[in-house]
């Protein structure tokens, strides 16, 4: 994607002004982020040091002091409830989309990572068509792939405002839901020196184009088979056939991202860990019975690097995979180190505590969702991150730099306002019922019955989106405050 913003924040927060009507005053309205693309809407406007700009989709104006930076490498992890979706920004502008959540009809506030993208291509950068370089679902569970799905399914017209979509490259981890003369499972399997493999992996486009096809007695199960046949329908941007591929860490590299540049950051599949059974290529098998200790146990384990900073990705590992992990890397554990970590499975505590004394992360990200039976993030992980981070004080002022722990549901919030009345009419023609008469009124909620005096009503919701930020070097972390509108930034420098 060519660049659409004429310059960029330098600062770590900077106030976006509107001008009051009556008293002609420069008033903040929003503030942006260091990194933040504006377009200059008249270069010859000045107005006591300032510019006119457009800025997340806000026309105002900007000092012209905290413009000059450069584009960053950029994470978004988005708030999509119990599931993953983070979309990745280069400083060149590829776009690399993993995971998404839960589909959007199963999801209460019936969003997901979908529409922020959509925002972010339609709102932020003005544009009707989505570009993005890299797909990727880490696994095949549909609280990570869901949101992807609804992301190319471009008839969801009501809410998605952008019109088109294209993907480059599709990724995943192999291991698929199958159904074999009607029989759902995740394949065939082999033992082998004790221990036991699965053989039977999703490949390359050709292979994803036999195992969706109707009629066939070893076909994908749905929903993962209606995904599937999604991305062999999506084209490039020159309208040629997305390219799909397994990844494993035979892989070494995501392709095209080798090698990190000034513009570019470099992408190493250090998971799931391919083994070779007699030509066959498998993944290990890691519980007998539980789908789901498996489907998580082969997620895509990926380290993004740029300048000195290290980005770690784990999608849902669990204890096992990591201790598998950790012996397959044996005296290369360092591999695993980074500054920022995207938790494993969303804060469960099936995590290897050894595995994360070895990430040592400076920040953790944890994904999760709070109207859901799962209990995440459990209190010992969130204490887990803490004491295996990497631990850095600044002397002088006696606070904690890092570690960070972050969780997308912490981050989130709601700002409550009180009903005064209900208009019954289509045009607003004040059919009312008023105050007076709510307070008497009986609410059903999910068909139990609730009496409210002073009924309340959720007027604003600020999703828990976790900005990441980097130019190589320094890292910003960054949330929104519900109050203020001010973002909440922590910054620290890469160790490595």
């Amino acid at each position: 994607m060519k660049q659409i913003f004429d310059d960029f924040v330098s600062k770590k927060s900077t106030p976006l002004y509107k001008i009051e009507g009556a008293t002609g005053k420069y008033i903040i309205f929003t503030n942006l982020l260091w990194g933040d693309g504006v377009k200059i809407l008249d270069p010859n406007e000045d107005d006591k040091g300032r510019i006119k700009v457009k800025a997340r989709n806000k026309t105002g104006w900007v000092s012209k002091s905290a413009l000059g930076g450069k584009s960053l490498l950029e994470f978004y992890f988005i708030d999509v409830g119990q599931g993953d979706g983070i979309l990745i920004k280069t400083p060149s502008f590829k776009h690399i989309m993993i995971d998404g959540g839960n589909p959007r009809k199963y999801q209460d506030t019936k969003k997901n990572a979908a529409d922020f993208v959509d925002w972010k291509f339609k709102k932020d950068y003005g544009l009707d068509h989505i570009d993005l370089d890299v797909m990727i679902a880490s696994h095949c569970d549909i609280d990570h792939y869901g949101g992807l799905n609804d992301l190319l399914d471009v008839a969801q017209t009501e809410e998605l405002d952008t019109k088109s979509i294209s993907v480059e490259s599709f990724y995943h981890a192999g291991l698929s839901h199958w159904l074999k003369n009607g029989k759902p499972g995740l394949g065939t399997y082999k033992e082998q020196n004790s221990q036991t493999f699965w053989t039977q992996l999703l490949e390359d486009r050709a292979h994803a184009l036999k195992v969706t096809k109707v009629g066939s007695d070893n076909v994908l199960k749905e929903p993962w088979k209606g995904f599937i046949k999604a991305v062999t329908n999506t084209k490039k941007s020159d309208g040629t056939e997305t390219d799909i591929q397994r990844l494993s860490h035979l892989s070494g590299h995501l392709p095209a991202f080798e090698n990190k540049t000034k513009d570019n950051p470099s992408i190493k599949v250090l998971g799931p860990v391919e083994f070779d059974l007699n030509g066959t290529p498998s993944l290990r098998r890691f519980d007998k019975g539980d789908k789901s200790k498996n489907t998580n146990g082969v997620s895509l384990l990926l380290r993004i690097d740029y300048g000195k900073v290290r980005v770690l990705l784990t999608g849902d590992l669990n204890r096992a995979s990591q201790h598998a992990l950790l012996e397959d890397y044996k005296g290369k554990e360092s591999e695993f180190a980074c500054d920022v970590c995207k938790a494993c499975h969303h804060g469960s505590d099936d995590i290897s505590y050894k595995f994360l004394q070895t990430i040592n992360a400076g920040a953790t990200v944890i994904s999760s969702g709070d109207n859901e039976n799962y209990d995440h993030p459990r209190p010992s992980i969130i204490g887990a991150s803490a004491t295996t981070g990497y631990l850095e004080l600044d002397a002088k002022k006696d606070t904690l730099i890092t570690p960070l722990v972050y969780s997308t549901e912490l981050a989130r919030s709601i700002a409550l306002g009180s009903l005064t009345k209900i208009d019954l009419s289509a045009d607003h023609s004040n059919q009312t019922i008023p105050n007076n008469a709510l307070e008497q009124a009986t609410f059903f909620i999910d068909s139990k019955q609730e009496v409210h005096y002073k009924p309340k009503v959720v007027k604003n919701l600020i999703y828990g989106l976790v900005n990441v930020r980097t130019d190589g070097k320094r890292i910003l972390c960054a949330t929104l405050d519900e109050q203020s509108s001010n973002w909440k930034i922590k910054e620290f420098e890469s160790r490595f």
